[in-house]
């Protein structure tokens, strides 16, 4: 990477941090009054919108388009702008709506950032647990400023794995894989956010995330966070209107790899 790389690198880094603890806020001001929030409906009655998913989101645009006007945007609300400097911010504005809606913790700001289709910056920010998880390529993953490094030791079987599934899958899938998962020896845990579980891969909380159907502003921060702790994370094809469908996600430590590749088919 030369110098000038490194510096639009560690400027995007910062930007994005900073828009994630500010988009967390302006998340937990409405999470505090969510009562009084405006809800949607959008595929089916479990994927919904709030009037606070589209302000965070807009605030987060205006933010990246003030500094990176040439950057290119997707967001789950607005859909994907397109940009020319061969940058693409990745934002979940709240992944884990649901949990946020009725009052859990488990909630969080997603924010990636893409280089030619390549996740090099990952920050996820979970405001009710004041944590902020922060990587970008070849700099390492960081919890507030701590270093995080996934452990080999860690296993399926000596360790609990998260998971995640929504309605573009088939209960009967779902069902395939998690028989397949405990039988196995392996256990699973599930909050309702997939961005959040794939940080938590990142911290060693749990050994694997994997769901068999999810999109690029769910996962692409997490990703970038595992694969800078040590981990290993099943590509994401970002080609072009790609990177607007979903597709598999996996990401874990190295102790519990083949076994999890194995499960899911990849």
């Amino acid at each position: 990477m030369t110098g000038t790389e490194d510096h639009a690198l560690l400027a995007r880094l910062a930007l994005a941090e900073e828009t994630a603890r500010a988009a967390g806020q302006l998340a937990l001001s409405w999470f505090n009054q969510r009562d009084s929030l405006i809800v949607e409906t959008k595929k089916d009655a479990q994927d919904v919108v709030s009037q606070a998913d589209r302000e965070v989101e807009q605030m987060i645009d205006q933010r990246i388009r003030q500094a990176w006007a040439e950057d290119g945007f997707l967001g789950e609300e607005s859909g994907l702008q397109s940009g020319t400097s061969g940058y693409t911010w990745v934002v979940d504005p709240i992944d884990g709506t649901s949990p946020y809606l009725n009052g859990m913790p488990s909630w969080c700001v997603s924010i990636a950032v893409l280089f030619e289709g390549e996740p090099i910056i990952g920050v996820i920010y979970a405001p009710c647990y004041d944590e902020c998880y922060v990587a970008a390529s070849g700099k390492g993953a960081t919890l507030n400023g701590r270093k995080l490094q996934v452990d080999p030791a860690r296993t399926l079987q000596n360790h609990v794995v998260g998971f995640g599934a929504n309605s573009y899958v088939s209960p009967q899938a779902v069902g395939e894989l998690l028989a397949a998962l405990l039988t196995k020896g392996g256990n699973f845990i599930r909050i309702g956010s997939g961005a959040l579980m794939l940080a938590w891969v990142a911290a060693g909380r749990v050994v694997g995330y994997f769901e068999p159907y999810m999109h690029a502003w769910d996962c692409l921060a997490g990703y970038c966070l595992v694969k800078e702790a040590g981990g290993w994370y099943l590509p994401f094809d970002t080609e072009g209107e790609r990177l607007t469908k979903g597709a598999k996600v996996l990401a874990v430590a190295p102790g519990a790899q083949q076994e999890l590749r194995e499960i899911m088919g990849v």
